[in-house]
């Protein structure tokens, strides 16, 4: 399994923080929300990472180092996240977990996402395990029976079952079918819209379960709040709750020490 993580961004909102930087690499304790993941992937056994980037791209490959590989988005300014996957589609085979790059999270949870014995499946905050209400600016999902039935920003609250993490997973034969849904997307004009429509449109033709977070603490930093959250509460609830991450750029075998 690979994982491949959407860092093409600038962030705007976020340059009340994050400064010039995109916002992948926003400084959360002592590491970047990049860094974080990569750690984190590292250490749940996801040694082959693609990162797609396109802002300030070299400044994410130098902080991430030679050891990911690098897709460029070149026209990240006029496009999002359905475009910069669309880019790696020729990575998709043999399955993959994809991450966007602004969401801090309990390590927990991609060890789940990864042993659920469905080979497509997708990360979502029940509403009862999550105390934030649901708004306009949130990634709804509705679940029937267990798998994802729809997933957009337009649905209205009452009608979801949560919200859309931001990981997902798909096996061999389910990252086919993505691969040809984002492109029959993309052929409708479509370079604008987020990955979660391909995921909806997927959803309607293969079963697409929805594994929860189980209650653990989790972030997706768009807003100066959320990244002051994310630093004063999550981190620390992250780590309260057996996670700390190591220092930048530890050799591999010392990060699969880093789960207590």
């Amino acid at each position: 399994m690979k994982a491949i993580i959407l860092a093409a961004g600038r962030g705007m909102r976020l340059r009340g923080v994050a400064g010039d930087k995109p916002k992948c690499l926003a400084q959360v304790g002592e590491l970047s929300l990049i860094e974080r993941q990569i750690q984190t992937l590292r250490a749940s056994g996801i040694d082959e990472i693609i990162a797609v980037v396109g802002f300030c791209a070299d400044n994410v490959r130098r902080v991430c180092g030679p050891e990911i590989e690098y897709i460029e988005n070149p026209i990240f300014f006029r496009t999002s996240s359905l475009y910069s996957l669309w880019l790696a589609r020729h990575r998709f085979n043999e399955g993959f977990v994809v991450l966007n790059s602004d969401v801090l999270f309990h390590p927990q949870m991609i060890t789940d996402l990864m042993t659920a014995r469905y080979e497509d499946a997708l990360l979502i905050a029940y509403n009862a395990e999550n105390s934030a209400r649901l708004g306009d600016e949130e990634m709804k999902v509705k679940v029937s029976a267990g798998r994802v039935v729809d997933i957009s920003k337009a649905m209205r609250p009452d009608e979801a079952d949560g919200e859309n993490v931001g990981i997902v997973k798909f096996g061999p034969t389910g990252a086919a079918l993505l691969s040809t849904q984002i492109g029959l997307l993309i052929s409708r004009g479509k370079q604008r819209a987020w990955a979660p429509s391909a995921f909806r449109e997927f959803a309607r033709l293969r079963a697409l379960h929805a594994i929860g977070t189980r209650g653990l603490p989790w972030i997706e930093i768009d807003f100066p709040e959320d990244y002051y959250m994310a630093i004063n509460k999550v981190l620390p609830e992250i780590e309260e709750k057996g996670f700390h991450f190591e220092h930048r750029h530890l050799p591999r075998q010392r990060l699969a020490s880093a789960f207590r």
